[in-house]
């Protein structure tokens, strides 16, 4: 199962970060005079990639990566990750308040900085691969978490299974 579970990770991870550098793309394509520009090609294709594709792929990613967590948490390699995850879905968020404003005609940028913004995707992907390729030369474990309920002699010291509490001793008496 676990195995299972990265593969739907790993899968829906690409066809997440395959919207991230595609959709910068369609923002460049707009701003030429082409059926790309034409807003009643360039909405659908757009909304259609951010909302069916991408975020569902998003959520799937970061729902499949929780469990994973759960299921074997690992070393201290993983915050670096997450932290890079977490940039990924701000830039992600970005990219829907882009398209926002671009489907409402309030375009403040031009083609040079999709094209730049473009790369940043490519960035955090880079950096995920580093960061989990290289995870056994990273930090050590994260320290264990307690491994369930102590025993009640352990919870209360001179305190035997269905005994009496021990006198309360309150200093100065």
């Amino acid at each position: 199962m676990y195995f299972w579970l990265k593969v739907v990770h790993i899968l829906a991870m690409t066809v997440w970060f395959s919207g991230l550098f595609f959709l910068p793309r369609l923002f460049v394509a707009r701003h030429r005079r082409e059926i790309d520009a034409d807003p009643t090609y360039w909405n659908p294709v757009t909304n259609t990639l951010f909302f069916r594709l991408m975020t569902p792929a998003a959520l799937i990613t970061i729902t499949a990566g929780g469990l994973l967590i759960a299921w074997n948490p690992a070393g201290a390699w993983l915050v670096l990750k997450l932290v890079v995850v977490a940039a990924a879905v701000l830039l992600h968020l970005y990219f829907g308040l882009l398209l926002y404003e671009l489907g409402h005609d309030r375009d403040h940028h031009g083609p040079t900085f999709y094209r730049v913004i473009g790369w940043v995707p490519l960035l955090l992907l880079l950096l995920i691969a580093a960061v989990t390729g290289a995870k056994p030369l990273t930090l050590g474990n994260l320290p264990a978490p307690p491994s369930g309920v102590p025993e009640v002699e352990e919870r209360v010291p001179g305190l035997e299974e269905g005994g009496e509490l021990p006198p309360l001793e309150l200093p100065g008496s």
